[in-house]
């Protein structure tokens, strides 16, 4: 049996329906037992778990032959990082209580870099579980394509793609999280010892100017990319609700600088245009 955080998720969802599609018994762990009986309908069982719950992600992680894990994403932490210390060590607990036979962590690019900023949260989270007893393998995924959903609409709108990553014929690491989530299910299909780390992106790399053109593709309407001044974004970012903007601001300087980066990645299979095309269909 292979336990699964984040079914109802992009990633998560991908890992479950990777695994199922191989024959492979499933349990998706989802907060609310009401949004896990889709997976039910697909053949896999439920646990009701979360971070805040390190007897119940035990009971779900028990018995399993691989688990995969991630944190909940967290765009807005506070200076220490405190909840992503709290949740890695909640986490960790509960995989050193449940002993489960190999761990599939959702790390990040990044997850490495020397300077502080969003990412250091993951690059936390790998700390925490490096010393497990279990093998455990850190999968580190570029940028996810998957972020332009929220560019959808204002696209939509205004035919321009407001870019924080530049300069805009750039090309950076993404990945596409149906990639991910092929990559997360075969690596728990696969045996090694010790801590491990696999990076991956997709089958190329893109940059915001084509980006735009993908959005153009698939509404039939002139698109263009804008760089967003960086002395505007944090207050931009406060602005939008944000109480501590400079790491998620350092991460965007770290893509940019070139800091943030992969030295030898996985090349995933998912094309631009594919994610693009689905995001404004889905809208």
């Amino acid at each position: 049996m292979y336990s699964v955080m984040g079914a109802t998720g992009k990633v998560g969802g991908a890992v479950a329906a990777s695994l199922l599609k191989a024959g492979l018994p499933v349990t998706a762990i989802v907060r609310d037992a009401a949004k896990g009986a889709a997976w039910v309908q697909r053949g896999a069982t439920i646990a009701v778990a979360d971070l805040e719950n390190e007897a119940a992600l035990a009971r779900a992680f028990a018995g399993a032959a691989g688990v995969f894990v991630m944190l909940p994403p967290l765009f807005d932490p506070a200076p220490d990082f405190a909840e992503s210390k709290r949740m890695s060590t909640s986490l960790r607990n509960a995989l050193a209580s449940a002993r489960p036979g190999k761990v599939v962590c959702l790390s990040t690019i990044g997850a490495d870099a020397k300077e502080a900023n969003l990412l250091s949260q993951l690059a936390l989270l790998e700390e925490t579980l490096g010393d497990l007893p279990m093998p455990v393998a850190f999968l580190r995924a570029a940028w996810f394509l998957e972020n332009a959903a929220w560019d959808v609409a204002p696209v939509r709108a205004t035919g321009i793609l407001a870019s924080h990553l530049q300069p805009l014929d750039k090309k950076f690491p993404m990945v596409a999280t149906a990639d991910i989530g092929g990559l997360a299910a075969q690596l728990l299909q696969e045996d090694w010892a010790g801590r491990r780390v696999v990076e991956l992106e997709g089958p190329r790399r893109f940059s915001p100017n084509e980006i735009a053109a993908a959005f153009g593709a698939a509404l039939g309407r002139t698109v263009r990319a804008e760089a967003v001044a960086r002395e505007t974004w944090e207050d931009q970012f406060r602005a939008q609700g944000m109480r501590n903007p400079t790491p998620r601001a350092r991460m965007l300087d770290g893509f940019n600088e070139g800091w943030i980066d992969f030295a030898e990645a996985r090349k995933g299979t998912t094309g631009l245009a594919d994610v693009i095309g689905a995001l404004v269909q889905s809208d």
